[in-house]
């Protein structure tokens, strides 16, 4: 039985989603986060997950945008941050963890299957540049499962050491094709963004 949706209309409109999130500041950035938990405890625990495993570079641009920009200081001292760093580094982290929580809801809701199948039919205009969308599509399931599946070592060379893997394994892609329908859902998600960046 088949989706309702293709999956490369559905990988469209989460595309289309992650450049809506970089829109948002303010009070809907802050709606927006208050109701990640409505994605349900499977999807926190895996976006949650994903925010740990890139806490130092939420924390590096924190500090950046917090006491690197120019401004007035939030208390007289030559060492604290401007309040105009604060907003910017506080909306970035924010839209960052909408974008994570969104590939988090995004792996847990879609089979790798259709994710392939989706991504190789979004690939498939790339053969015109000589590239060949099937060996895309494999690159991008290793890096998927390197990504799920990398240990977190308290020493590096730990990953070094690591036996390699030589297991041959077969990749099947539920290919289907697009319907009206799927045409229409992405037409009018970009119009959308396109409305978004003209309100």
């Amino acid at each position: 039985m088949t989706s309702a949706i293709h999956p490369t209309t559905r990988l469209v409109l989460w595309l289309i989603f992650l450049v809506a999130v970089q829109t948002l500041r303010g009070t809907p950035l802050l709606c927006a986060v208050l109701l990640m938990p409505v994605l349900g405890l499977r999807i926190l625990q895996r976006g949650w997950k994903l925010i740990r495993r890139t806490r130092w570079l939420l924390l590096s641009l924190f500090v950046i945008l917090a006491w690197g920009s120019a401004g007035e200081p939030l208390w007289n001292s030559d060492t604290a941050p401007t309040y105009e760093g604060l907003s910017e580094a506080l909306t970035h982290l924010g839209r960052l963890i909408l974008v994570l929580m969104a590939v988090a809801a995004f792996l847990e809701t879609m089979p790798l299957p259709d994710l392939l199948a989706g991504a190789r039919t979004l690939f498939k205009p790339l053969r015109h540049c000589g590239l060949d969308p099937d060996r895309g599509i494999v690159r991008l399931m290793l890096v998927l499962r390197y990504v799920e599946t990398l240990p977190n070592p308290k020493d590096w060379r730990s990953v070094l050491n690591a036996p390699a893997t030589t297991e041959c394994e077969l990749i099947e892609v539920n290919d289907q094709p697009l319907r009206w329908s799927d045409y229409t859902l992405a037409a009018l998600g970009v119009l959308a963004l396109i409305g978004l960046f003209f309100v």
